[in-house]
């Protein structure tokens, strides 16, 4: 059975059905989706509210002001009908399912955002290192007001990742809140071709830093990679890892799990669960698992998804702590079903939960050393929002030097199951 798909909120058009689609998901669609439909129909109470939208509906294309567009009604009201699930399952109309499954080829660009919605705000998951978003300044926990002046109140997720892409060269202007500004800001943005390296490595003397800026296909292959060239330039073995997964915002269960697997030899890495599909449990293996050495984890509000999963499973089985700040809480399944008019549903149909048991969703996880960023004044470049906050330099990061400080004295810092009972955390059989 194929492994289900974990994704950010907001992907590039393209990307995101071909990541959420497997033939895993024919089965599911069918079990999980049209099987309780029929049910729910077959009952006489949904009957009875079924009668009273066709009686609305009637009423309206018979009595309103303006003779109405029937396509627009019905895809109205789906819309509203998603609208009172969660902000990750949307109604696509036929436009705006194509601009999604459209691909980013050179003809289009983007301004490197990984978003979500929250009620009627966009908000900021995590900019993308090295994109035009990032270069500007904005962080996770930004919201977007608006987009080239409309509000985004008014626009579906899908649509509002469709006006921040376009041509490459192209501008977009966002209105942006921030909890330290008075009023909306605008910045000017210029659309780039957006390719993202999943993962780059350096070492600090004995100690290897990796970082994955998302979950993509073969990251997993390239984080290995990065691992066999640290040990050989350590002469064999590191004397510890960092595993850098700030501002990830996610990506590929599949390789989320294969990375946890690199270094976890048994028990639980992550387990989905959905309403009406059976519980699909992911396990590590023992074969060519890495070493015991120290090993420490990064974490901000803009690790997301994938990448807490990666966080959880390695903190819970004791193989690593946690450095920096509390996650972003996004811990749910969506599939995309195609309609018979063409347009798309996107659907949440499952959570994950930790090896503890733990679901993150909507609640983040927080770290074992609490590490907050402070700007110093020269280490970096204004952030291009007028604040005159400062980006750090990379050797004035706070929390990489807290996490490289962890590992040199391991001894003092490393997991002690034994004495460790975090709050909040339900302990349950990690299935080893």
């Amino acid at each position: 059975m194929m492994t289900p798909t974990l994704k950010p909120a907001e992907q590039r058009p393209g990307e995101a059905r071909r990541w959420a689609w497997r033939p895993f998901f024919v089965g599911v669609v069918l079990t999980a989706v049209l099987l309780p439909a029929f049910t729910l129909l077959a009952r006489e109470a949904t009957y009875g509210k079924l009668g009273i939208f066709s009686r609305v509906l009637t009423l309206v294309e018979n009595n309103y002001v303006e003779e109405p567009d029937p396509r627009t009604l019905i895809y109205g009201a789906i819309k509203g009908m998603m609208q009172t699930l969660d902000a990750h399952s949307v109604f696509l109309t036929p436009e705006e399912y194509a601009q999604m499954k459209a691909g980013t080829d050179g003809a289009f660009g983007g301004v490197g955002l990984e978003v979500t919605r929250d009620r009627d705000r966009l908000i900021v998951i995590a900019p993308i290192e090295g994109t035009p978003a990032h270069r500007a300044g904005l962080r996770a926990g930004d919201e977007i007001a608006t987009i080239d002046g409309v509000p985004v109140a008014d626009l579906s997720l899908s649509l509002a990742v469709h006006r921040l892409r376009g041509p490459v060269g192209s501008k977009v202007v966002l209105g942006l809140l921030r909890d330290t500004f008075t009023a909306p800001r605008e910045i000017t943005l210029v659309r780039e071709h957006i390719e993202v390296n999943p993962v780059t490595f350096t070492r600090h003397d004995d100690l290897g830093v990796i970082r994955i800026r998302s979950f993509q296909d073969r990251t997993a292959t390239y984080v290995r990679r990065a691992v066999e060239k640290i040990s050989k330039e350590s002469g064999g073995k590191p004397g510890g890892i960092v595993l850098d997964l700030r501002n990830n915002p996610g990506g590929l269960l599949d390789q989320a799990v294969a990375v946890s697997d690199i270094w976890l030899s048994e028990g639980v890495i992550v387990a989905t669960r959905g309403r009406t599909s059976p519980e699909d449990v992911q396990r590590a293996h023992k074969p060519r698992t890495e070493g015991d050495y120290p090993m420490a984890v990064l974490v901000n509000e803009g690790t997301a998804s994938a990448s807490e999963i990666v966080a959880a499973a390695l903190r819970e089985h004791d193989r690593a702590v946690l450095v920096g700040t509390q996650t972003f809480g996004k811990g749910s399944v969506q599939t995309i079903i195609d309609l018979d008019d063409g347009s798309g549903l996107k659907l949440t149909i499952a959570r994950y939960y930790t090896p503890d048991g733990n679901s993150i969703h909507g609640r983040g996880i927080e770290p074992d050393i609490v590490v907050r960023p402070e700007p110093l004044a020269g280490a970096g470049t204004d952030d291009g929002l007028g604040n005159g906050a400062l980006i750090a330099a990379a050797t004035h990061d706070q929390q990489l030097q807290a996490a490289l400080q962890a590992l040199r004295n391991w001894d003092r810092t490393r997991p002690r199951p034994e004495n460790e009972k975090r709050a909040g955390n339900k302990k349950a059989p990690r299935g080893k």
